[in-house]
């Protein structure tokens, strides 16, 4: 049965978010083994430069290696996307 979950996750799909600081809020498709650096590509085929810039969630900031799984991402969640302070 975990086996069957497992290879059933590898289909899921998850509709965020991303709110730009200064701009609207973008729409993502993503997987539960995206990570954020994914992300960060769908972010630039839609024209967005994601440069210096860090992800949040919840008040947590996200690193570029997590997955959409690992960051407890659902559909529905939005990520804030602001410029990075260092």
């Amino acid at each position: 049965m975990e086996g069957l979950r497992r290879g059933l996750s590898r289909w899921k799909r998850y509709h965020i978010k991303v709110h730009l600081a200064d701009e609207a809020l973008l729409p993502l498709t993503v997987r539960p083994r995206d990570t954020l650096r994914d992300l960060r590509a769908q972010l630039v085929g839609q024209g967005v430069s994601s440069w210096k810039r860090t992800f949040y969630y919840n008040a947590r900031r996200l690193d570029d290696h997590q997955t959409v799984r690992d960051a407890h991402l659902q559909g529905g969640s939005v990520l804030l996307l602001v410029s990075d302070p260092r």
